[in-house]
């Protein structure tokens, strides 16, 4: 792919969200514009960045079993009056009865007991991803914390309690390796369930000094919980094991919703004695805009963005030096277009190299008349910093890598 034809502008000009790097880092690197407080415009190289997370999420979803679905951004206000929903103070309200999504459970339930008609059919999940809206009093962070933002949400329906858990806990398992494909280390802590459940929910948290929550987690196991929930405790309940507490972001979510929503609906089953019940929901949720934003807090230095290969928008950035190599080059860009991003701008070298850490692909190919005249081509490995001169045939091995 050419440099230019992604109409990639970089700038050396600091995002007006100083308060964290990712804002600043993406913007700088043409990968968004902020257009208002909390609402960012994605460009080209943003998009890839979207879709390439977007695709570890359908992966796993599908394995879970969950049927993508692609449901309205407006609610009708008597949904939200009919689960008690329609004073939730972050809705936007375009018009006096109708609301802009900040979650979909007042969309989903009905539209699930149109299609579920026995308690054969459980149980059955689903997914989609779409923008949501959330009027923030506090709008900041770049993309940790946005009025409008992309998210994965998937609801599930079930004709008992067991049946439930056992999917809530294939979720979570599901949610674990979703993050860790996006190079996340992320905590599974309780938390409350907000405006959403009166159970305990689970969060997914990355330990992140910018990050607006806090969680307490034990250093021996597994357990942690978010401050809002904790009880002063000296030790971990479940192992006795020291217990920390540090700054974190929220990066998804999985809750039991029970059978609120399915009474709410009036949604009833028959079960195989025909007797009614009401179906088992639950919600889980993750902000991959957010995601976004996370990874780049986590993953940078003090020249640019660092990428996990998962996620980044090119496998490389290639430079070519003098005009010798440009049909070379050429070449390269043009069978790996997925993977290479050709910087073509007649700019100084030292410009392209600065724009290419900036950017932050995990490779940067340099081709040269005084490389090339002992067959030779120079890679950079954009998180270590370790140079490498290899042969020019050797290029192709680098790329066939799995990004």
């Amino acid at each position: 792919m050419l440099f230019s034809d992604l109409k990639i502008s970089t700038s050396k000009n600091f995002s007006s969200d100083g308060d964290c790097k990712n804002a600043d880092l993406l913007f700088r690197g043409g990968f968004v514009e902020k257009v208002s407080s909390g609402v960012f415009a994605f460009l080209p190289l943003g998009i890839i960045v979207l879709r390439k997370i977007e695709n570890i999420i359908r992966q796993e979803m599908d394995q879970a079993g969950c049927k993508e679905i692609l449901m309205p951004a407006l609610i009708p206000r008597q949904n939200l009056q009919k689960t008690g929903r329609d004073n939730v103070d972050v809705i936007f309200w375009p018009k006096e009865n109708t609301a802009l999504g900040f979650s979909h459970e007042e969309i989903v339930v009905p539209l699930a007991q149109n299609l579920i008609k026995s308690f054969r059919d459980l149980p059955a999940a689903f997914f989609q991803i779409q923008t949501k809206f959330r009027q923030e009093k506090r709008s900041k962070s770049g993309l940790l914390r946005g009025q409008e933002f992309i998210m994965k949400d998937a609801y599930s329906f079930h004709s008992d309690q067991k049946s439930l858990e056992d999917f809530y806990q294939k979720m979570a398992g599901a949610y674990f390796r979703i993050f860790e494909k996006c190079g996340l280390n992320v905590k599974k802590i309780q938390s409350g369930g907000g405006d959403f459940s009166e159970k305990i929910s689970h969060e997914f948290s990355v330990i992140c000094e910018v990050g607006e929550d806090e969680i307490i987690f034990c250093r021996k196991c597994d357990w942690g919980q978010n401050s809002e929930i904790f009880k002063n405790q000296t030790a971990c309940p479940v192992c006795g094991g020291e217990i920390s507490k540090q700054k974190a972001i929220e990066v998804g979510n999985i809750f039991d919703l029970g059978q609120k929503y399915s009474r709410d609906f009036g949604f009833e089953l028959l079960d195989q004695n025909e007797k009614k019940f009401f179906p088992t929901v639950g919600c889980y949720g993750i902000g991959i805009t957010r995601v976004l934003g996370t990874i780049v807090e986590i993953f940078n230095d003090e020249f640019g963005i660092v990428w996990p290969k998962s996620v980044a928008p090119f496998l490389a950035t290639l430079v070519c030096i003098g005009d010798k190599n440009l049909d070379l080059a050429q070449e390269l860009s043009e069978k790996f277009s997925e993977k290479i991003l050709f910087d073509d701008r007649k700019i100084s070298p030292g410009k392209k190299f600065a724009d290419a850490d900036l950017i932050g692909c995990p490779l940067r190919i340099v081709l040269s008349e005084k490389l090339s005249a002992q067959n030779l081509a120079e890679i950079k490995f954009r998180s270590s910093g370790k140079i490498e001169k290899v042969k020019i045939t050797e290029i192709p091995k680098f790329l066939e890598t799995e990004n």
